[in-house]
């Protein structure tokens, strides 16, 4: 791949690419950081992106890596040296298109509350599926897990969530 094919696909799914980022850390500053390390990463690896296959695929999987190895470097750390967590449990500040009502805007907050609290396993499985609305094959690969791996994370999510979010949807 080249400088300029790169450039194409910052342009192409940047956008994509750093929701999946806020998402999945819940917070601006490490989204941000995780983001610029996301095509940093491609960057010095531009020459193993086959231009061919699904470049987003590939810069989502490198953005799970990265996240993955920060919290658990945190964790590592905070093991021999507690500190204040700095990863993972501050509320998903994004931008979403503004609905009828403030009832409508609680209940995107409740069901953001639940994903974040959702172990890692199965926060990027609901992520990857629902937000950017990959196939279960697909994930699969992305995570070098298999198939069914993947439907049995999704069902205990699905589960987990719906669980937390009965009580409000449900009263």
């Amino acid at each position: 791949m080249t400088m300029k094919e790169l450039e194409s696909c910052i342009e192409a799914y940047g956008t994509d690419i750093y929701t999946f980022c806020l998402h999945l850390t819940g917070n601006k500053e490490l989204a941000d950081d995780l983001y610029q390390d996301t095509f940093l990463t491609a960057l010095e690896g531009m020459e193993r992106i086959d231009k061919e296959s699904n470049t987003k695929s590939y810069l989502l999987s490198i953005s799970i890596r990265i996240w993955k190895n920060t919290k658990r470097k945190w964790a590592w750390r905070n093991r021999i040296a507690p500190t204040s967590e700095i990863v993972g449990n501050s509320a998903i500040d994004i931008a979403y298109e503004e609905k009828d009502g403030v009832l409508e805007d609680e209940r995107l907050e409740v069901v953001k509350s639940a994903i974040e609290k959702l172990p890692g396993k199965y926060k990027i499985i609901i992520l990857l599926y629902y937000m950017e609305e990959m196939p279960q094959e697909k994930i699969a690969k992305i995570l070098h897990l298999p198939t069914g791996t993947i439907k049995s994370r999704l069902y205990a999510a699905r589960k987990i969530l719906k669980s937390q979010l009965e009580e409000y949807f449900y009263e």
